[in-house]
């Protein structure tokens, strides 16, 4: 087995000084210029590869200093590096906006002749050059300049509006008796102040089993409305901004809107088919939505007699009572077996059971924190990547579960570095216990990071990794989502954490069944998102009542009513990230179930994992995701699979 290198560059600036890494930062961006302005002045001769070597080096040293900023402005505890990941992100964007609204370089790339190169070198073309036109390259001065002044005042705004939703943690204080139904476990790991009560915050390892479990409607009410005032009233001025100015950047680069802009080179094409789609899916799930609340409604009678709805506080509480009663299934049968550590080990093992790698612990490497944990993944012998866990909650950090990059891989000069960070209980004087859902939800990021790290050998490096069209990215993580259900799949980690029993697989078919109730309540749950994310960017931001548009839009989607005095849409965070384009999520779990569909057929162990991980993880960015999908599939991609699944039981 080869020896372990060194750490990094990118991995010893996320534990320098802010001064180390703003120089890096700048020394970063004055090489992307130095290439672009090489490539720029090649004039004069036949263009070739040797241009394309530039362009990509150039758009490439960007893409990783804009990555590692992000990283280390999400997760890092110190603040002061925190600020300076800020103040580099902003300075890469400025060079970003820089480099793709200059027209020498667009000139450049499009006199490169690609006519015998192969088709990843000319989707590079291809795309780069649709990205150049994209970004405004071929309008007048000053509305180039209008156009990179907005994007870097997006930027700003954006850094604005998630670091108001990390730092906004907001605490309800119960009293003990309150917190009946709540896990054992995880009652003893919060013990009474001072006062004589108990601190509950809206972070996730608080939130979701306080939602889940409590018996108190009180309770669950209160930390429902402290999570939906999250980032309020700091996010009310800034999300306007947002809005504005991304209407007014669209309008200045040829388009009606920001959603026309935003999802016209995504695989869906438009902010009509997006909408459409959204449409479809929500009659789709309409009439299974409705049972489902009925059930909710008649289980809440038994509490309370003569209610007449169901409360957004209401739904994971009484879902609960509903699997627990009508399936067997109580998800705290599970939590015993399900131990953080346990867990983590056991995901490594399955993934690189499936994909034909392996991962080796290093030991000592650099890491922003105590609690991440770093490993190098292996296929054959050979250093494929290294894979950072920052895994636990902790002041000023990231408070959701999302993959970062560290490093952009590239064939033969650059190995892939990622990053999964989660909100995960920490193990401490208490056995730190998942939910099976936590464990879906782990796997999902795994999924993401090996993408990043499997994509991350093209030969291209601005088409490594993650770099498909925007609405395939989830696909393959949510594919890989299916492995959870499986007793198989389970069984090597899934013990209980005092006696060493497995789980028993009776216990996962209950789950498995439980699991279809209220699918159609959370499927139009996500529609609601799908649609607020959308219409805030079809409409005209001048006089628009976001607050209201939102209300309506979740009366229409979902069976709850809107709550006076929450503000839901300052605390989310995929506005900045994602923008219009929360449909997403659906649009590729419909691609997924498609995949899915293979192993349903050849086995979920068979072959047919390591020709998936060559035919669609591999490629990366290379070409487009139709085409990935077509390779393994033989076919173009439909809906029908997921109807099923949407439909079954």
């Amino acid at each position: 087995m080869p020896e372990v290198p060194g750490p990094s560059r990118a991995a010893t600036l996320m534990v320098s000084s802010p001064g180390e890494l703003a120089a890096a930062s700048r020394e970063d961006v004055r090489r992307a210029r130095a290439a672009a302005a090489e490539l720029a002045a090649r004039g004069g001769r036949r263009r070739d590869e040797a241009d394309l070597e530039l362009y990509d080096a150039a758009f490439g040293l960007l893409a990783d200093a804009g990555a590692r900023a992000s990283l280390c402005r999400s997760v890092h505890p110190s603040e002061e590096m925190r600020a300076a990941a800020e103040a580099c992100e902003q300075e890469v964007e400025a060079a970003h906006a820089e480099l793709s609204l200059d027209p020498a370089l667009y000139r450049a790339l499009g006199e490169v002749d690609v006519a015998g190169a192969d088709p990843a070198t000319r989707w590079l073309v291809e795309r780069g050059l649709r990205d150049f036109r994209r970004s405004g390259v071929d309008r007048d001065p000053a509305t180039r300049e209008r156009v990179r002044a907005l994007r870097e005042e997006l930027v700003r705004l954006g850094q604005a509006f998630g670091r108001a939703i990390k730092d906004d943690v907001r605490t309800v204080r119960l009293e003990p008796s309150e917190l009946e139904g709540l896990p054992e476990d995880w009652r003893r790991a919060r013990p009474p102040g001072e006062d004589g009560r108990v601190a509950v915050t809206t972070d996730p390892t608080d939130y979701q089993p306080a939602l889940t479990y409590s018996r108190s409607a009180s309770v669950r009410e209160r930390l429902w409305r402290a999570y939906r005032t999250r980032a309020h009233p700091a996010n009310t001025e800034v999300l306007a901004g947002i809005l504005g100015r991304r209407a007014e950047l669209a309008r200045l680069l040829g388009y009606p809107s920001w959603a026309a802009y935003a999802t016209e080179d995504k695989m869906i094409g438009s902010d009509v088919a997006a909408a459409d789609f959204v449409e479809r899916v929500s009659k789709a799930a309409e009439a299974r939505m409705r049972l489902d609340c009925e059930e909710l409604l008649a289980f809440k009678r038994r509490d309370l007699p003569g209610a007449t709805r169901v409360d957004p506080w209401d739904a994971a509480y009484y879902s609960e009572r509903v699997k627990a009663e009508r399936y067997g299934a109580e998800a705290q049968a599970v939590r015993p077996y399900l131990e953080y550590a346990a867990v983590r080990d056991g995901l490594l093992a399955l993934t690189g059971r499936l994909f034909g790698i392996e991962y080796r612990r290093v030991a000592g490497a650099p890491a922003w924190h105590p609690d991440v944990e770093a490993f190098d993944v292996l296929g054959a012998g050979e250093r494929l990547g290294r894979i950072w866990l920052d895994m636990h909650p902790r002041p000023g950090k990231y408070k959701h579960f999302a993959q970062f990059t560290l490093v952009n891989g590239q064939r033969d000069r650059k190995v892939p570095e990622g990053v999964l960070v989660c909100n995960f209980p920490r193990p401490g004087a208490e056995p730190a216990l998942l939910e099976h859902g936590d464990v879906k939800t782990f796997l999902h990021e795994l999924g993401h990071l090996l993408h990043h790290v499997l994509g991350g050998r093209t030969r291209w490096g601005t088409q490594a990794g993650v770099a498909t069209e925007w609405d395939f990215v989830e696909a393959p993580s949510q594919l890989l989502e299916e492995w959870v259900w499986n007793e198989e799949a389970l069984g090597g980690f899934a013990r209980h954490h005092r006696t060493g029993e497995p789980v028993p697989g009776e216990l996962l078919r209950r789950l498995r069944a439980a699991d279809e109730f209220g699918k159609g309540l959370q499927v139009r749950q996500q529609m609601f998102y799908a649609a607020v994310s959308l219409e805030l960017h079809r409409r005209d931001p001048a006089g628009l009542d976001a607050g209201r548009l939102a209300d309506e839009l979740y009366e229409r989607y979902t069976p709850f009513r809107a709550v006076e005095g929450t503000h839901f849409l300052e605390s989310f965070g995929h506005l900045d990230g994602y923008s219009a384009l929360y449909y997403t999520y659906m649009w590729s779990l419909a691609i997924a179930k498609d995949l899915f569909g293979v192993f349903e057929r050849e086995g979920l162990f068979s072959p047919a994992a390591i020709r998936y991980r060559r035919e669609v993880l591999e490629p990366g960015g290379s070409a487009r995701a139709d085409e990935l999908v077509r390779a393994f599939l033989g076919r173009a991609h439909g809906f029908e699979a997921f109807a099923r699944w949407l439909n079954a039981a």
